[in-house]
């Protein structure tokens, strides 16, 4: 592809390696060019031929850099992006893109005051099961909706060794920064900004200073009721997908792939990369004509984070909308704070 967007990556950790490197290194709207690296030197395995900066600075002034990945501590966000828009670059930032509303809305004036695109990195609105959730949902099937309930839950007592993440005290910690950016973003992608909203969190596991549970209640025009929910300690998690409206209802285990795919060396330019393995498929329960019970198998959707980059490329050289907004963003860190 003509004009490939010259891209840098600020870390190569598992963020780097797993969720942006293989995309931009195979996409042909991209040229991966370099990546910081502070410690020990591993891209080149995966990526020859990459330049591995020893500092961020030293990638940013990179002046052959067009798009930079801010892709480190959420703690570090807002500083890196201002470096980096003020470097004349575009930016995709990992979520959370910032610590408060006020430093989000700063971010993006001053995108566009440096007139470049800042991008937030939202890429679970493409894993399989949620496509497939909101394929249904989007079919009417299941009516006019009343509840829905999106679970990220895993089970993990063991402190994480990622300080950022466990330290009182420390701007964007624990869960809610963690894992609520993604529900809430499915959320917004799904229905947009709800009327209203509750929160609950809690800390359960030994030792933790830092919330590893939370429950969000968002309500939305037509008493559509949105459950956003997430812990460290679900040992059998639920079904994480459910859709009740007045005609059905649709549930689904969530088993995208992608994740572990990459982690194991599967790459987007396999054929088998993004599909569910059989027998987790969704199962939809309607009510027919003659008030019958009907049980049906629905078919995952391949799941792709390709089509996140995709969407990059055609806002920098086409012009198009990005699908992740500034709007969205605005809404996410309202309840994500609130």
């Amino acid at each position: 592809m003509s004009n490939p967007i010259s891209t840098g990556i600020l870390a190569y950790g598992m963020s780097g390696r797993v969720f942006q490197g293989p995309f931009i290194s195979l996409n042909p709207g991209f040229d991966l060019k370099a990546v910081v690296e502070r410690h020990e030197k591993k891209a080149h395995l995966d990526l020859p031929g990459i330049i591995s900066y020893d500092a961020v600075d030293d990638l940013i002034n990179d002046s052959s850099i067009e798009l930079v990945v801010v892709n480190t501590p959420p703690v570090t966000h807002v500083e890196y992006v201002k470096k980096a828009l003020l470097a004349g670059k575009h930016v995709l930032v990992e979520k959370p893109i910032a610590i408060t509303t006020a430093e989000v809305l700063a971010l993006y004036d001053l995108a566009r005051e440096t007139g470049k695109h800042l991008f937030v990195f939202q890429n679970r609105r493409w894993d399989s099961d949620f496509v497939s959730l909101k394929k249904v949902i989007e079919s009417g099937r299941l009516g006019s909706l009343i509840e829905v309930h999106l679970r990220f839950d895993r089970y993990k007592a063991a402190l994480s060794t990622k300080l950022f993440k466990e330290t009182k005290g420390l701007p964007g910690n624990g869960l809610v920064y963690d894992l609520s950016p993604h529900l809430i973003d499915q959320a917004i992608s799904l229905f947009g900004k709800p009327l209203s909203f509750t929160k609950t969190t809690g800390i359960f596991r030994q030792n933790s200073e830092v919330v590893d549970y939370f429950h969000m209640h968002l309500k939305y025009p037509g008493q559509l009721n949105v459950f956003l929910t997430s812990g460290l300690l679900i040992a059998q998690p639920t079904p994480s997908f459910v859709a009740h409206g007045t005609l059905g209802s649709f549930q689904k285990n969530r088993v995208d792939v992608q994740e572990a795919q990459l982690e194991n060396g599967i790459w987007p330019n396999d054929p088998a990369y993004g599909f569910e393995p059989e027998g987790e498929e969704g199962i939809l329960t309607t009510i027919n004509a003659d008030g019958e019970k009907q049980v049906e198998i629905i078919p995952s959707e391949r799941g792709n984070y390709m089509h996140l980059f995709d969407a990059v490329h055609h806002t920098l050289r086409n012009n198009a909308l990005y699908p992740i907004t500034e709007e969205h963003i605005a809404w996410q860190m309202e309840i994500l704070v609130g």
